[in-house]
């Protein structure tokens, strides 16, 4: 367990200690995550690499308070995950984090300007604010003429412009992101690559990106290997 945790909960935008996660098969515990330390700073640019099967989604999931860890502790913006009931926990989430990934998960029967504006319409306020921010991201991720159109009249790259769109309008400390252009063709890719790197430029957002990339992974700040169930810094990563 390399990677620093020191900076402390209260200071990182996300962080979780010692955590374990295992699922039951059968009469078998199956261990997946066997001690995980992390901690992301304010505006950095986390990647997380690994096999298949090694436990980089549910970690994910666990960070992003979307599942529990079998032990250990995780911190949203220096609060408890644990303690947090289910309604508690889903507005601190919709408040806090952001979330892509490698399927947009977009809502079919929305333009995407309602796609946009739905986490803000969550969070009450007020629709035509949430209206306005919405046109303001789109406008930032090159679809500004694109605002009235529903999912299915997107292509896959404008679709994951939309969904990256959306994981902003919160103005989040955090966005996680799965496999966010493992859909897509490499030119498209490196479009939403070279996106994502301006926006966290411009924005300070922190992004926790997991990927089987190796050019997403060398751009960005730091890049850890979950190996093990532990995760562990790559040698020779910027």
């Amino acid at each position: 367990m390399t990677t620093d945790v020191a900076a402390g909960q209260k200071t990182a935008v996300l962080s979780c200690r010692d955590v374990h996660k295992s699922y039951r098969q059968g009469s078998e515990q199956v261990a997946v995550l066997t001690g995980v330390d992390l901690s992301v700073a304010v505006g950095e640019k986390l990647a997380i690499i690994g096999a298949s099967g090694s436990g980089k989604s549910t970690l994910l999931n666990m960070l992003g308070g979307l599942d529990d860890p079998s032990a250990g502790e995780i911190w949203i913006q220096g609060a408890a995950v644990a303690p947090m009931s289910e309604s508690e926990r889903a507005r601190w989430r919709n408040r806090h984090l952001g979330f892509v990934y490698q399927f947009h998960h977009l809502l079919p029967e929305f333009s995407a300007l309602e796609n946009v504006a739905m986490p803000l319409l969550i969070g009450r306020v007020a629709p035509a604010v949430a209206r306005q921010r919405a046109r303001q991201l789109l406008a930032e991720v090159g679809l500004a003429a694109r605002t009235a159109h529903k999912p299915a009249a997107l292509s896959g790259g404008e679709r994951q412009r939309v969904a990256i769109a959306r994981a902003l309008a919160t103005e989040p400390g955090c966005v996680l992101m799965d496999e966010p252009t493992g859909n897509l063709d490499p030119a498209t890719a490196q479009t939403v690559l070279e996106l994502l790197l301006r926006l966290n430029q411009e924005s300070g957002i922190s992004f926790v990106i997991v990927t089987h990339d190796r050019q997403i992974a060398a751009r960005m700040d730091r890049v850890v290997s979950l190996r093990d169930g532990c995760l562990q810094d790559v040698d020779g990563a910027p």
